[in-house]
């Protein structure tokens, strides 16, 4: 029973593989003919299968951008850049985007010690960091047999040497790797659909506006309360906003 039913679940993948490179072709098909609508109606119908690429969320961001569209061509270009984010077509398009916003955030740039570390750390994702750390740990006992089996003198300085610095490197890469780990936890981007959205300071509809957002903008979400959720800008003002207002990363 269970490798029938492996078979059938692998004969579905095949046909909705097939089914979606056709809905792909479909859609490009629409956006080079200008049938901007249509294409982003395609490009919607392979999310809905739960299929996911920065290809797709890269099309669907030009698709609404061709519309004016400027809070979706902006999520859809932040959602590809999230799973390749050394496009430079993407980030390229994004910064076109960007510009159709309104409101414009003076950023807190970051300083010291602080920047150098998430800038380090956000050179490869935590998968990465991990994969070399395990390459590390590998050097290490290579290196490590090599010096303990070896007869030269010579021989076991560079080894005992070389293991030393492969141990080294796992405990920075491993370091990289939790604390990548910890901003992606405490990333939690958002960016305002609403055309213009009015920011309290309490998370209740008659409490005082601190500030207005408009269509496009991305926040940072850091925390809910019913259905309002409290926001950070990138110059540092925080505040409520609706949930209704905001779609997250």
């Amino acid at each position: 029973m269970k490798a029938k039913f492996y078979i059938l679940s692998f004969l579905f993948s095949l046909g909705l593989f097939a089914q979606n490179n056709v809905l792909f072709e479909r859609a490009n098909a629409f956006y080079n003919q200008g049938k901007y609508a249509d294409a982003i109606s395609s490009y919607e119908a392979i999310l809905a299968t739960k299929k996911h690429s920065a290809d797709l969320y890269f099309n669907l961001g030009n698709a609404h951008y061709k519309l004016n569209h400027v809070a979706p061509s902006i999520y859809y270009y932040e959602k590809a850049l999230k799973l390749a984010p050394n496009d430079t077509d993407i980030k390229n398009n994004l910064a076109l985007a960007k510009n159709m916003t309104i409101d414009a955030i003076n950023v807190i740039p970051e300083a010291g010690l602080s920047k150098v570390l998430n800038n380090a750390a956000n050179t490869m994702t935590f998968d990465g960091w991990a994969k070399v750390s395990v390459a590390f740990v590998f050097c290490f006992v290579v290196l490590f047999l090599i010096y303990y089996f070896a007869y030269s003198t010579l021989r076991k300085r560079l080894t005992f040497l070389g293991s030393m610095a492969s141990l080294l490197l796992m405990c920075v890469s491993l370091i990289f790797a939790f604390h990548k780990f910890n901003l992606d936890k405490r990333d939690k981007p958002a960016i305002v659909f609403a055309q213009e959205s009015q920011v309290k300071e309490a998370p209740n509809s008659n409490s005082e506006e601190s500030f207005t957002l408009h269509e496009g903008t991305k926040v940072q979400v850091l925390d809910t309360v019913n259905n309002w959720k409290k926001i950070k800008i990138q110059d540092g003002k925080t505040g409520w906003i609706s949930s209704s207002d905001i779609k997250a990363l």
